[in-house]
């Protein structure tokens, strides 16, 4: 599972990472094969970031990822009820130490960009439509794993709020995880896990 939420993680980099959309909206499916294949290159030419260079992975979510993705809408549907009791502090800390989960996953899952393709299959529902998912395939010497993305339709642009992996939802594969700690403690007890995870999991090996 956590190789799975890695590689969800990397493709939520794959779609972040090129320049700003033109003007005219593209076609959700459009979207991904222009950032993906954009992206794949600009990631097999850059030995920072294939060497988990915390400080560039940091800097990158900050500036590219991040306008790409609905966070508020992942972090909520990952949390789950407790969410919407949560107050506006305990709010803005999950999203700090979520994000940060992420950013620390990133760090070892962008050392695994090598020699994939990705092929986007045709689109499923109408032109019109605000939300919409993406089904494609990345391949690897012949290996072909699932990934599908959520999109919502966000002015001229479209925007992930979540991802499946081989047939599991990264939303859903976290809420799993959370539901422990929120059991046992609510959503101060979440927080504070997650914060001791990623203080042991901040320094990635140095190539």
């Amino acid at each position: 599972m956590l190789r799975q939420l890695g590689l969800a993680a990397l493709t939520l980099t794959l779609l972040a990472l090129s320049p700003a959309l033109r003007a005219e909206p593209l076609a959700a499916d459009a979207f991904v094969r222009q950032l993906s294949g954009e992206v794949l290159d600009a990631l097999k030419t850059d030995k920072a970031l294939q060497g988990g260079d915390l400080g560039r992975i940091r800097a990158l979510v900050d500036t590219k990822v991040m306008p790409s993705v609905n966070f508020q809408r992942m972090t909520g549907s990952a949390v789950g009820p407790q969410w919407r009791g949560a107050s506006p502090d305990q709010q803005t800390r999950m999203l700090e130490v979520f994000k940060a989960l992420l950013v620390n996953t990133y760090a070892g899952a962008l050392t695994q960009v090598k020699d994939q393709t990705i092929n986007v299959k045709p689109l499923r529902g109408g032109a019109d439509q605000t939300e919409l998912v993406v089904r494609t395939e990345v391949r690897s010497r012949g290996d072909a794993i699932q990934l599908d993305y959520r999109l919502e339709r966000a002015a001229e642009t479209w925007k992930i709020y979540d991802i499946n992996i081989g047939g599991f939802w990264l939303v859903d594969a976290y809420r799993g995880q959370f539901a422990k700690d929120l059991a046992n403690g609510g959503i101060d007890a979440l927080i504070n896990a997650l914060a001791q995870k990623n203080k042991s999991t901040a320094s990635p090996a140095k190539s």
